[in-house]
This record gives C-alpha cells, sequence and structure tokens, in this order.
C-alpha cells in the first residue's frame, strides 16, 4: 500500500458485477490528454483519454466527451480546442482537470497559460494540436467530438502519461 487506506476503491462493485463494455474499454490503453477551449472570460478543460488521431489533409482528432461536462458548452460556442499531450510528470495536473484533486480558483489557477484562438494553451505542456470542431454526435452515453487538425507542435515524449484499468502509468512502469 501506498499511504492509502483501503487496496482498493472501498465502493467499486466486484468485478463480475460490472458493466461489460465499460470493463471492455479498461482493458484498452489510452493517451491522457488534457482538452482547453475558450477564452480569459469563458474557459473550460478536461482530462481525456477516449481520444484517436486520424493522418489525412487535413488530420483529425476524435474523442468522447461527457454531455454534462463544461467543456462541451463552450467547445459548441467557440468550434476550436487545444490538445495537449501529458507526460508522466503530469499526472497531479490531470486529475485537477478530472476532477480527481482539489484546485482552488479552478483547474487553470496557477498555470502559466497563453490565450490562443483556439483556447488556452498550458505552457509547462509543449506536445500539442490546435483543433476545428467538425461535428458533435451523439455516442452511446458521450457525445462523439470530430475536429479538424489546424497546427501541431511537437517536442520530445518518451514518458507519456497512460490510462489502462482505472490508473494511470508511464511507459517506463
Amino acid at each position: 500500500m501506498s499511504g492509502e487506506i483501503h487496496e482498493e476503491h472501498p465502493f467499486v462493485p466486484p468485478e463480475n458485477a460490472r458493466e461489460p463494455i465499460r470493463r471492455l474499454r479498461g482493458r484498452l490503453a489510452a493517451p491522457v490528454t488534457i482538452v482547453t477551449a475558450g477564452d480569459s472570460d469563458d474557459r473550460a478543460g478536461l482530462t481525456i483519454s477516449s481520444l484517436m488521431i486520424a493522418e489525412g489533409a487535413p488530420g483529425m482528432v476524435t474523442f468522447l466527451l461527457g454531455p454534462t461536462a463544461d467543456l462541451y458548452d463552450v467547445l459548441e460556442q467557440s468550434g476550436r480546442f487545444v490538445v495537449h499531450l501529458l507526460e508522466s510528470r503530469h499526472r497531479a495536473l490531470s486529475d485537477v482537470f478530472a476532477a480527481r484533486r482539489p484546485s482552488p480558483g479552478g483547474p487553470f489557477a496557477g498555470l502559466d497559460l497563453d490565450q490562443t484562438s483556439w483556447g488556452p494553451v498550458i505552457s509547462s505542456i509543449p506536445n500539442r494540436a490546435f483543433c476545428s470542431v467538425a461535428s458533435l454526435t451523439e455516442a452511446g452515453y458521450s457525445l462523439l467530438v470530430a475536429a479538424m487538425i489546424d497546427e501541431v507542435h511537437i517536442e520530445s515524449l518518451t514518458d507519456p502519461l497512460v490510462y489502462f484499468r482505472g490508473h494511470y502509468r508511464g511507459l517506463s512502469e
């Protein structure tokens, strides 16, 4: 145990009582990103791991978003957003944007931000894509966001943050 009270989450139902589709999805390793949108007056951000990139001209990004997320309203209004690719060192920040860790003043408080026409850029995360919404479609309990990738900023990334079976992991783990 790593300082936790319980070895397992006390409110998680036994494995045989869990929803099979959710269990299947949990067995897929997924990249961890933070998607931000809006301007300094009305902005939102959310940790997203249901993301896929499609090559092409233009390249596309798709991800699933809960319909009650604040990010949905801002995306619908602005039509643009920034995808930040996280590294293992960003675990705590990922928890803040997933609302799993408190952040007095909101998730953007204390961050070095650059405001762009696509939305706020978190300066400490160098790998990112700037995107324009192509469609928002209902998909199961979620909304499928499809967007064109307008611009990409790439730097070295050797230890990406990955989500697998309910936990963050780095490739070195």
